[in-house]
């Protein structure tokens, strides 16, 4: 149950004011179409999470207890830097108008954009962390509808009005604190 909640929580945080959230923005502009669009964004994030959640537990074999323990302290502590880097979306990531329809476009352009992608790293830390493939990517996939459901249904009518960078704050003190409870073996 811990590997699904600090999942949840941890990619809820990091994924608000992201170039995926903002992608979703542009989709549900774009399409007007809630349940195509939440829909692409779950598969895409199921698949996307599910490889980075096998990769993770596939390092974590690779490595000794000790050299695991040190090298996803470093990874949360590199994700609390990175999370406080603004995120935009650069016009090549928005999507191109799609024949095949709002899921089909959002289930590509959110599986690529998310590839690299701060949330997709946390979730390999994590399932390097827990080694509980099954709560880790339920939880970041959640975290991540959490974060952008609401956007896609809201359509960017508030969006310009959330205090992204307390979000940003927040998703790096998440990932300090994860990283300070594992060097202190809390966690």
């Amino acid at each position: 149950m811990e590997a699904f909640l600090f999942s949840t929580l941890s990619v809820a945080i990091a994924e608000i004011g992201d170039k995926t959230q903002l992608l979703a923005l542009v989709l549900a502009a774009r399409y007007r179409r809630f349940w195509p669009v939440t829909l692409g964004i779950l598969v895409a994030t199921l698949l996307n999470h599910g490889l980075a959640g096998w990769l993770g537990e596939l390092l974590a074999g690779l490595m000794s207890p000790e050299t695991q323990r040190w090298v996803i302290i470093a990874s949360f502590v590199a994700v609390a830097i990175w999370a406080l880097v603004p995120d935009k979306l650069d016009e090549d990531d928005k999507p191109a108008s799609s024949a095949h329809g709002a899921f089909i476009a959002t289930l590509i352009a959110f599986f690529l954009v998310e590839i690299g992608d701060k949330t997709q790293v946390a979730t390999v830390i994590l399932a390097a962390r827990y080694h509980d493939l099954l709560a880790v990517v339920g939880g970041s996939t959640l975290g991540m509808l959490l974060a952008n459901v609401p956007v896609v249904a809201l359509g960017g009518r508030f969006a310009g009005k959330l205090p992204l960078h307390w979000a940003r704050w927040a998703a790096a003190a998440i990932f300090l604190t994860l990283a300070v409870l594992l060097w202190l073996r809390v966690v």
